[in-house]
C-alpha cells in the first residue's frame, strides 16, 4: 500500500533511516485497519515523488512496530511526525492535507 519512493520505516529501521537521516524525515505512523490512514495514502505517496530528491517520506506501521509509536506518544493514527536531525520538529494528527504535510517539509529544509 505504498508508491515507489514511499519508504517502510520499522522498529528495528528507525534509527539508522529516520534519526540519524541527513535529510528530513516525513513519518506516517498508520495501520492497515485505519481508514482514514488508508485514505491519506495516496497523499502521502504524491508528497514521497515530489521530495524524493530532498527528503525522506515513509510510513510506519503501528501494528508492527509498536515500540516506535509508544516512544513517540502516538496515540490516535493516522500521525505524522516530521524529523530534522533526529528531532521532532512538527506533528499532524488526522488526516493532513498535502499543502500542510509540504510546508512542514519545506519549512525542515530551509
Amino acid at each position: 500500500m505504498a508508491g515507489a519512493n514511499t519508504l517502510e520505516f520499522t522498529d528495528d529501521n528507525f534509527d539508522s533511516e529516520v534519526l540519524q537521516s541527513d535529510k528530513p524525515v516525513l513519518v506516517d505512523f498508520w495501520a492497515e485497519w485505519c481508514m482514514p490512514c488508508r485514505a491519506l495514502g495516496p497523499t502521502i505517496d504524491e508528497i514521497a515523488t515530489e521530495y524524493a530528491d530532498k527528503a525522506k517520506v515513509g510510513k510506519l506501521n503501528t501494528e508492527n512496530s509498536m515500540s516506535t509509536g509508544a516512544k513517540y506518544g502516538v496515540q490516535a493514527i493516522p500521525t505524522i511526525l516530521v524529523f530534522k536531525g533526529g528531532k521532532v520538529v512538527q506533528k499532524f494528527v488526522g488526516v493532513t492535507g498535502k499543502k500542510d504535510l509540504a510546508a512542514a517539509i519545506d519549512s525542515a529544509l530551509g
